[in-house]
């Protein structure tokens, strides 16, 4: 697939995540040959490829952190790790017949609307590319975000990002700065506490950290799931419900309050020492933040080689991280756990459209896109999980695949060389809507700063509300709310690839 590649295709998908493995399969399904998936890397899994830190696992159950169409009754645990959740991407792409279409080692450099043409440029690493139509499926948590310390580039030991995990570092014995509390930080924390000699974690802000509800699944669960997938389709069903409850603490405060009461239980059991608990204690409202999930996260900072460090860090030396207050805390590595480029997505400064703006000069620092999916001044571009569509209460699959069905409806209402994109009108009521929906919810009024919400203080990250009305709103693509045009410009018709068959197909 990798040689002698052709140029043009009709559809372009860069990602191969879970949004662009599900959209290739709906693709495939739609009967669509005339696409190609572009990869950065040398296999598909996106950010589950990518993070490999120790203890790196999902706070989604598993059922429910899956395709509704590729159901896995195999799941070891009841929340899966990382290596079983690349295991199923990998999984599902051959089998569906993805995999033959994705070329590898390709990176998208920069992506521009040709209005002439009435095509999509992509540069990438190995050359140019053309498509009409531009799927991007990169996803908001590909691009690790790393504090610009001063001094950084003068120490002397390793220094690395948890989603640029270095197994290479033997961290037995030494001692380590860990920067950064959130959801990484508190799975490879317990993880790497043992075997260290010091840790320091510097805490900006605490998370609040519920118990994790994780157990092994056993064999007969699994070949019952097996026998019998319509039991494992009514179990996902019954925790998709469930979680959708869990929007209600979001916009309740007497819910959320039940909710804080039992966190802060799981704290007191775990944690004896008094002062390390009112250090670990959250003082804005649970959800503001992402709310994490773990059962050893608490015992291992309140281990005699673990010290919380809430002082701000002014600057780095070649032996060691240095404090506000002028302290100097000695160190051999220094692992960032800090999160991603969420609401400043690198690819927005890559994407332009008709009038040569990128995406985030045509933003001004704060993300929109119709249904999350569709930007007006950029034509044919279809953004999977794009602003508004993150979820803090269940699983991001949902909203992808919405995305998904919705596309493909898009899709069967162009052909040859027309175009589609929203009108500025549906876009500015998308946000209004946003903005509405997230007033006085927890994540704009809880008394924290998130990284939902971007520069100028909106949330432009997270759909504020239950996911089935993101589903329902996405069930029926509306051209009233979209611009149609037309190019005189001739198509081009060189396909990517041969047919390739839909294993759901194959095994109906």
């Amino acid at each position: 697939m990798n040689d002698t590649p052709s140029t043009h295709s009709r559809i372009a998908i860069v990602g191969t995540g879970f949004s662009g493995i599900a959209a290739a399969v709906k693709l495939i399904d739609e009967g669509e040959n005339d696409f190609v998936l572009y990869e950065r890397s040398g296999e598909v899994g996106g950010t589950w490829r990518d993070n490999t830190y120790p203890g790196c696992g999902c706070d989604i159950p598993s059922h429910l952190y899956s395709f509704s169409f590729a159901q896995n009754p195999g799941w070891s645990r009841t929340f899966s790790g990382q290596p079983e959740i690349q295991t199923y991407l990998k999984r599902v792409s051959d089998e569906y017949g993805v995999t033959p279409r994705v070329r590898f080692h390709h990176n998208l450099n920069e992506a521009n609307w040709d209005d002439e043409a009435g095509l999509w440029r992509l540069e990438t690493s190995q050359g140019q590319r053309t498509a009409d139509i531009f799927i991007s499926a990169v996803g908001g948590l590909s691009e690790p975000s790393t504090p610009r310390f001063p001094g950084l580039e003068t120490f002397e030991g390793p220094a690395f990002h948890s989603a640029a995990w270095d197994h290479d570092i033997d961290l037995a014995g030494k001692r380590v700065a860990v920067i950064g509390t959130g959801a990484s930080a508190i799975q490879f924390v317990p993880e790497i506490q043992p075997e260290v000699a010091r840790l320091d974690l510097f805490q900006r802000t605490p998370p609040w950290v519920m118990p994790r509800r994780d157990r092994r699944v056993s064999t007969l669960e699994r070949r019952f799931f097996k026998a019998i997938p319509a039991a494992q389709k009514l179990i996902r069903t019954a925790i998709y419900w469930g979680r959708e409850l869990f929007v209600l603490q979001m916009r309740r405060p007497r819910v959320a309050r039940r909710t804080q009461a039992i966190a802060l239980r799981h704290m007191h059991q775990q944690v004896k020492d008094v002062a390390l608990r009112e250090t670990l204690t959250p003082d804005y409202s649970m959800g503001c933040k992402r709310i994490l999930q773990s059962n050893d996260y608490y015992p291992a900072v309140a281990s005699e080689n673990v010290d919380v460090v809430t002082t701000g860090i002014s600057e780095v030396r070649p032996d060691g991280v240095v404090t506000a207050d002028g302290e100097q805390r000695p160190a051999d590595v220094i692992i960032f756990g800090t999160g991603f480029k969420v609401t400043d997505m690198p690819i927005g400064h890559r994407i332009r459209g008709r009038d040569g703006k990128s995406l985030h000069e045509s933003w001004q620092s704060s993300p929109n896109a119709h249904n999350g999916t569709t930007i007006a001044g950029f034509p044919n571009l279809f953004m999977l999980m794009g602003p508004g569509t993150g979820l803090g209460h269940t699983s991001v699959t949902i909203m992808i695949e919405a995305q998904v069905g919705y596309v493909t409806q898009a899709l069967r209402l162009i052909s040859g060389k027309a175009t589609v994109e929203p009108t500025e009108e549906a876009m500015n009521d998308w946000r209004d809507e946003i903005d509405r929906l997230s007033h006085n919810t927890v994540w704009t009024s809880g008394g924290c700063d998130s990284w939902y919400l971007d520069e100028t203080g909106r949330n432009s990250t997270l759909w504020p509300t239950f996911a089935h009305s993101y589903r329902r709103r996405l069930s029926k693509f509306k051209p009233a709310e979209h611009r149609f045009g037309f190019t005189t410009a001739e198509p081009v018709t060189e396909p990517i690839v041969e047919p390739v068959t839909n294993a759901e197909k194959q095994t109906a």
